[in-house]
C-alpha cells in the first residue's frame, strides 16, 4: 500500500492539467492560456485525449477553467505592476504559473498550498523534468483533514503578513463548508491593506443554464462517488455579502458572461465559458 506521502494528485487536478493541454491541441488560437507544463507533470497514458472527461460534452468546462486560469493571473500581473509581491495560491494541484511565468513569477514570492501527499508528488515530478523548486516557490504543505491551519503554515514558510498579496482560491469552495469558507474570508480580510482575494464559487443547480445543469449534476455525482462532495453554493449576492461581513474592503462579483466577453469574444469556433456555472468573487482590503 503506497503511503500517504506519495499520494497522487486528485482527478480534479489530473482533469485540470489535461483540459489545458487539450485546449492547445483541440481549439483554435488565439488560446486564453498557454499550458504545457500539467501534460508533463501528469505524463497521461496515450489514448488521454479520449476519456469521457476529454469529450466535446465537456468543451464548455474546459472553457471555464481556462478563462478563470487567465483573470486570475492577469490579475497578479496588474498587482505586481502596483508593487504586490505575494502570491498565494489555495488548493494549488497541478497549478503550472511559476514554470510557466518565471518573468513574472520571479518578481514575487509565490506560496502553494496543498495537501501534503499530492504536494510532494508534485515536487518530485518537479525534480524528475528538471524544472526543479525555484527560489521564488515555496510549497507549503497543510493538512487540512488534520486540522492544519494554513496561515500558520505559510508564516513558517516566509509569508509577510505586513505586506500586500494576491490570494486566489479557484474550484475548491463548493468542497468547503460555509463556516470554512468564512473562515477563509476573515483570515485573507484580515491581510495588509491593498490585498485581494480572487475565489470562484458555484451557482445552486437549480440556477445553472439548462445547457450546463446536467453536466454539473454529472460532476456532482462523481464528486460524491470519489468521497468529495460538492457542498457549497452561492448566488452572487450572498457571495457578496459573505465577503463584506468578513471585512472586506470592497467586493464585486465577477461573472462568467464577463470573462467571456474578456477573452471568448470574436471567436468562430464556439468555444466560450457557460453562464450561471462557476463564477469569481474580487475582493480587496
Amino acid at each position: 500500500m503506497p503511503s500517504k506521502q506519495v499520494a497522487a494528485p486528485d482527478n480534479t487536478a489530473v482533469r485540470t492539467a489535461l483540459w489545458r493541454a487539450l485546449h492547445l491541441e483541440a481549439d483554435s488560437p488565439p488560446h486564453v492560456l498557454e499550458d504545457r507544463v500539467g501534460l508533463l507533470l501528469v505524463a497521461p497514458e496515450d489514448g488521454w485525449r479520449d476519456r469521457p472527461d476529454m469529450s466535446p460534452f465537456t468543451r464548455p468546462f474546459r472553457a471555464s477553467i481556462l478563462a478563470r486560469a487567465r483573470f486570475v493571473e492577469d490579475l497578479v500581473a496588474e498587482q505586481v505592476a502596483r508593487g504586490v509581491g505575494q502570491y498565494v495560491i489555495l488548493g494549488a494541484g497541478l497549478d503550472t504559473f511559476a514554470q510557466r511565468r518565471p518573468e513574472l513569477a520571479s518578481r514575487l514570492l509565490v506560496f502553494e498550498i496543498d495537501q501534503p501527499g499530492p504536494q510532494e508528488w508534485k515536487r518530485q515530478r518537479l525534480v524528475d523534468l528538471g524544472l526543479g523548486i525555484p527560489p521564488f516557490l515555496r510549497l507549503v504543505p497543510v493538512d487540512f483533514e488534520a486540522g492544519g491551519r494554513w496561515w500558520e503554515r505559510l508564516a513558517e514558510s516566509g509569508f509577510d503578513s505586513g505586506r500586500a498579496a494576491v490570494v486566489a482560491s479557484t474550484g475548491v469552495s463548493m468542497y468547503l463548508t460555509r463556516d470554512a469558507i468564512m473562515a477563509t474570508l476573515r483570515q485573507v480580510a484580515a491581510l495588509a491593506p491593498g490585498s485581494t482575494l480572487v475565489m470562484s464559487f458555484m451557482l445552486p443547480i437549480e440556477l445553472l443554464d439548462p445547457e450546463v445543469r446536467s453536466g454539473v449534476e454529472r460532476a456532482a455525482e462523481g464528486a460524491r462517488a470519489s468521497g468529495t462532495p460538492f457542498i457549497s453554493f452561492f448566488t452572487p449576492a450572498e457571495m457578496l455579502e459573505l465577503a463584506r461581513d468578513a471585512g472586506f474592503r470592497e467586493a464585486q462579483h465577477v461573472s462568467a458572461a464577463m470573462l467571456a466577453q474578456r477573452y471568448f469574444a470574436g471567436r468562430t469556433d464556439g468555444l466560450r465559458p457557460p453562464n450561471n456555472s462557476e463564477e469569481l468573487l474580487v475582493a480587496t482590503t
